[in-house]
């Protein structure tokens, strides 16, 4: 049976993951799925709240000027959509609070963090209480990781999921919190989906390179307390088969990629309560 959820990856302004987006939304089951540029939306030609699943990809969003994903976040909180003078973030907001799922990846996650869409405390979706900034290594950084998911967190794209191998590659990861009220809230109310982990120990690390960038709390993923939003700097589109592992030949490796189940959680999420 076809699958009728309808799916929307974003692109322009400098984004370059969205065809590995929208290829693991279509392994993943769905049928549905378009690659529209932020102009199209802007100009109201494609509307979000046509769709269930919205996808943020990597990239760097008008080149990272201001900071990574700072100046989409800005477009997105103040440009208006030319055909109905409302804000595009106005339109975000109404996918939202109508139970659509959004999954920021790299670049995708900076612009929600930045937006105040994560952690989104008390279902606020404008306040920034944290931010994403440069690697403590002060380089990018181009490397696989371990990550492990909390078995307490809301978050419905990680459901089933332990412990996974990753790749990560950017620049500006480090995730930094406003104070100590903001990462008790993230730590109390399970908002860390998931953390970067020592492979050997399995124990959430601030070591380097097992943390690629310094991220307060291990923390390489948020979601919101609906679970139905999630940003994380590792590219789960980017293992979505065993040779995309770089020690396929050496281990056994699944058929399937691990990053993949973080999409098949939210096709079939959004086929049973959005369709």
């Amino acid at each position: 049976m076809a699958s009728k959820v309808r799916v929307i990856v974003t692109t322009g302004y400098g984004t370059n993951c969205e065809v590995e987006m929208a290829n693991a939304c279509r392994l993943a089951g769905a049928e549905h799925v378009d690659i529209v540029h932020l102009s199209d939306l802007m100009d109201g030609r494609v509307r979000l709240t046509d769709y269930h699943f919205l996808n943020l990809p990597g990239g760097f969003l008008d080149g990272d000027n201001l900071g990574a994903a700072q100046a989409g976040a800005h477009r997105l909180r103040y440009a208006r959509i030319r055909q109905s003078g409302e804000r595009l973030m106005d339109q975000l907001l109404e996918f939202v609070r109508a139970g659509g799922l959004v999954l920021g990846v790299c670049n995708g996650f900076q612009l929600m963090v930045k937006t105040g869409l994560l952690p989104g405390f008390d279902q606020d979706y404008e306040t920034r209480n944290v931010s994403l900034i440069y690697n403590d290594s002060g380089r990018f950084e181009d490397r696989w990781v371990t990550c492990r998911v909390s078995q307490q967190s809301p978050c419905i794209f990680t459901k089933g999921m332990d412990t996974v191998e990753l790749p990560v590659r950017h620049g500006e990861g480090k995730l930094v919190s406003l104070d100590h009220k903001v990462r008790n809230r993230l730590s109390t109310e399970n908002l860390i989906a998931m953390q970067y982990v020592h492979p050997e120990t399995g124990v959430a690390t601030d070591e380097y390179p097992y943390n690629p960038n310094g991220s307060e709390l291990s923390i390489a993923g948020l979601c919101d307390p609906t679970g139905r939003l999630m940003g994380l700097m590792p590219h789960p589109e980017a293992f979505h088969h065993r040779t995309n592992h770089p020690r396929w030949t050496r281990e056994p490796v699944p058929e399937e990629g691990a990053g993949l189940r973080l999409f098949r959680n939210a096709i079939e999420y959004a086929e049973k309560n959005l369709v």
